[in-house]
């Protein structure tokens, strides 16, 4: 008989819960990282996050702290590790009742999404253009992040709940 150690009950959700936490915050990481080589809008535009905040009344100029010398926003900060954290969650506890969510080891879901946040939320809410209106860099990049970030989402959910359940082979 053979044992298989990484096999996790069907609804362990603490599990879940960690996984998509840990996920999240890697996965900030990963999309910031991503931005390095690949600037998501031209320049002089304000970020989605930062946009949001303003909208939401909040003085966002003075949400700062220094480090190294720079000087970085960390309500923008907070906002796009909150993002993370929350889809991490999301995708991890949804990956448990539909395993389809997993699809592309995930980077479906990050193209849903870009698609749903770049296309639909933030062009409706006057954050951001709509992907259709941007140039094919920033497209790039937007979609290039996403799957990424979202990719990374997974590897930690699989390291920590093994493959979806109709994909495990006890």
């Amino acid at each position: 008989m053979r044992v298989n150690a990484t096999v996790v009950p069907r609804c362990d959700y603490k599990t879940a819960l960690a996984a998509g936490f840990l996920g999240g915050n890697l996965s900030s990481f990963v999309k910031w990282g991503s931005e390095i080589p690949f600037p998501p809008r031209e320049a002089g535009r304000l970020s989605p996050p930062f946009a949001i905040l303003k909208w939401l009344g909040l003085n966002v100029e003075a949400m700062t702290y220094t480090f190294t010398g720079h000087v970085l926003n960390y309500g923008v900060a907070l906002m796009h590790q909150g993002f993370s954290v929350f889809f991490g969650l999301l995708y991890c506890l949804a990956a448990l009742t539909f395993p389809l969510v997993t699809l592309g080891q995930g980077m479906a879901f990050g193209l849903v999404i870009t698609v749903l946040f770049h296309g639909l939320l933030l062009p409706l809410g006057g954050w951001a253009p709509p992907l259709w209106q941007i140039s094919g860099h920033e497209a790039f990049s937007e979609v290039f992040g996403h799957l990424l970030w979202a990719w990374s989402i997974e590897i930690v959910r699989r390291d920590m709940m093994g493959p979806p359940l109709n994909a495990r082979r006890v």
